[in-house]
Order: structure tokens, then sequence, then C-alpha cells
């Protein structure tokens, strides 16, 4: 492996790392602004896929947090709330340590909607 593999795959490691964590530094545009940024600077097909299934996570976990808040009238909500709350954290975790172990594929979350 050359030093320019070397440097791509700690770019990639780094950018793809960067989209699914982006959800903890904000619950604002931040955690949407990150991976779209992202999404449109790189030329990188697994940081594109990575970054578009992060904003496909943030996506889900928002529409999730609706369907939630809707159904807390009917108190099953607030166990849907319990579960999209303890799943926004526990899976971009999960995201970063797979991107960082496997630079080579990009992260497929499981219970999303894919949107994008």
């Amino acid at each position: 492996m050359s030093y320019h593999d070397t440097d791509t795959t700690d770019t990639r490691k780094i950018l793809s790392a960067l989209c699914h964590g982006a959800c903890f530094f904000s619950a604002t545009i931040v955690s949407i602004g990150i991976p779209l940024g992202i999404f449109f600077l790189s030329s990188d097909p697994v940081v594109k896929s990575n970054a578009k299934e992060a904003l496909n996570f943030q996506l889900s976990v928002f529409i999730w947090g609706i369907i939630g808040a809707i159904l807390t009238v009917v108190l099953i909500g607030f166990v849907i709330l319990g579960i999209v709350g303890l799943f926004s954290l526990i899976a971009p975790i999960i995201a970063i340590f797979s991107v960082l172990a496997n630079p080579g594929q990009s992260y497929r979350y499981s219970f999303i909607f894919r949107l994008l």
C-alpha cells in the first residue's frame, strides 16, 4: 500500500465517521448540514454513500419522533419515543466503529426510511 492509498483511506475514515457522528454535535441544522456538505463536496463514492445514509438516518429519527409524539395520546408513543431515543444514540456509534474498521464499505442502518 502506498502513501497515497493510506492518505485516501484515512480521509475516507474521517469523513465517513464525521457523517455518522454529526448527530452528536447538535440536534439542529448541524446534524444534517455536516453530512449534506460532505455529500456535495466529496468525490469519494464510499464517503458519499455514508453521507447519504447518515442523512436518511437523521430524517428517519425525525419521522419516528413525530410518529411517537402523535401516538403519546394512546400511550404507545412514549414507548416509541424511548426506543427512538436509544436507537439514535446507539446506532451512530455502531456506524462510526463500522466505517473505521471497514473504510472500503459504506454502513447501512437498519429500520430507517431511505428517502434520499
